[in-house]
């Protein structure tokens, strides 16, 4: 496959990314106009809404860093075509446009202030500028565009042994084909990194990269027990023990399974894009939401999700396409997996075989065929906090 083949169909964006969708997104600036934010969603055919419950001033640290980060690159994912931004904080509001205009992204914004604090009022306003953007964006086009141009997402949840066996390496194999195109994965979970974290150090391209590897991990594992938390019960959960994971070195083996061979660039923050092609570790909460949504913060086109027993959960942002090898789970929820791999788990199937069909499909919903997310309606982003606020 030659890097620079046109591989799939997608939207040129003005500041050089590529998206596999056209989203018109309703971004809401602050909590007290989400509610507002969903309404306005609900009036235009296939928005998107992203809404941030905090108050700028609130936060603190990290937490306020973070924020940030994944405010202003949610407002400009590859995915979306156009942004409507409502807010509770003119300034902030104002500073989200500015940074949307310099990337020459079609955009409108509003604030509460500007609608004499009616949320009535807002709405209105906020129905008709979106409905002027999504129109502007129907006469945009698919153009061809390489794989090089595409960040992959890769998460498990409510994992099992077929997760570990069949699912995440199949998921590996996905990561080491979109690196080798010149593209880049992401893994993240850094708790369940926890016992398998020497393997990928192994892989890390520098000294300082391993370092780093090791170092988010300890500081995971000092948190968990600086807290009193026993990560077994918590991680793995519940679900996880009931479906035959026993400890979380169990479930890390499967976990870092995802990140195929290639050696790992770096040690991204929450929410942080890599700056070059690879393979890259995201140092992140391991709940799918929080971890979906760091991922899309980067910049993340599509996701690939495993699941042993079933979790539906995907992104609003990037097309989330669900994979399974339980055959008891792919008889149960068909309709929310977008590759069975029960096959592979039987004995019936290659694996090799099962990546070809995967890398299929991946290709096909990069090109704009529907995951069972989109057409079922899931769809959310979680932004994750990490300390206290004012």
């Amino acid at each position: 496959m030659s890097r620079n083949e046109p591989d799939f169909q997608g939207y040129r964006r003005a500041d050089g990314s590529v998206g596999v969708r056209n989203h018109m997104l309703v971004l809401s600036v602050g909590g007290l106009t989400i509610p507002t934010a969903r309404r306005i969603a609900a009036s235009i055919k296939g928005a998107a809404i992203v809404g941030f419950p905090y108050n700028a001033g609130s936060l603190l640290g990290d937490d306020r860093a973070t924020w940030r980060r994944a405010m202003f690159a949610l407002a400009l994912h590859p995915n979306v075509g156009a942004v409507l931004l409502i807010g509770d904080n003119p300034p902030l509001t104002a500073e989200v446009a500015a940074h949307v205009k310099r990337a020459g992204r079609p955009h409108a914004a509003l604030t509460l202030d500007d609608c004499g604090h009616d949320a009535v009022t807002l709405t209105e306003r906020g129905m008709r500028a979106s409905a002027r953007l999504a129109m502007q964006i129907s006469s945009d086009r698919r153009a061809p565009a390489p794989l090089s141009a595409l960040t992959l997402g890769l998460e498990c949840g409510r994992s099992d042994p077929s997760s570990g066996l069949v699912s995440n390496p199949l998921l590996g194999r996905m990561a080491d084909r979109m690196v080798d195109a010149g593209g880049r994965a992401i893994i993240g979970e850094t708790v369940e990194w926890l016992g398998a974290e020497h393997l990928l150090e192994k892989r890390a391209a520098t000294p300082e990269i391993a370092t780093a590897i090791h170092e988010a991990v300890r500081r995971r594992e000092e948190t968990a027990i600086r807290n009193g938390l026993d990560l077994t019960g918590n991680n793995p959960g519940p679900t996880n023990i009931a479906a035959g994971l026993s400890s979380i070195e169990e479930k890390a083996l499967g976990n870092i399974a995802k990140s195929g061979s290639r050696p790992i660039q770096g040690v991204l923050a929450y929410g942080e894009a890599a700056p070059r092609p690879g393979c890259w570790v995201m140092d992140a909460p391991a709940y799918a939401s929080e971890s979906l949504t760091g991922f899309a913060a980067a910049h993340a086109q599509l996701m690939l999700f495993t699941t042993g027993v079933g979790n539906s959960f995907v992104s609003a942002l990037s097309p989330t396409l669900k994979v399974s090898a339980n055959p008891e789970t792919c008889a149960r929820v068909g309709e929310q997996l977008d590759l069975d791999a029960s096959r592979v788990f039987l004995g019936t199937e290659a694996p090799e075989a099962a990546a070809d069909r995967l890398w299929r499909r991946l290709i096909e919903v990069a090109d704009g065929a529907a995951t069972w997310g989109e057409v079922l309606g899931e769809g959310d982003e979680v932004v994750a906090r990490f300390g206290p606020a004012m």
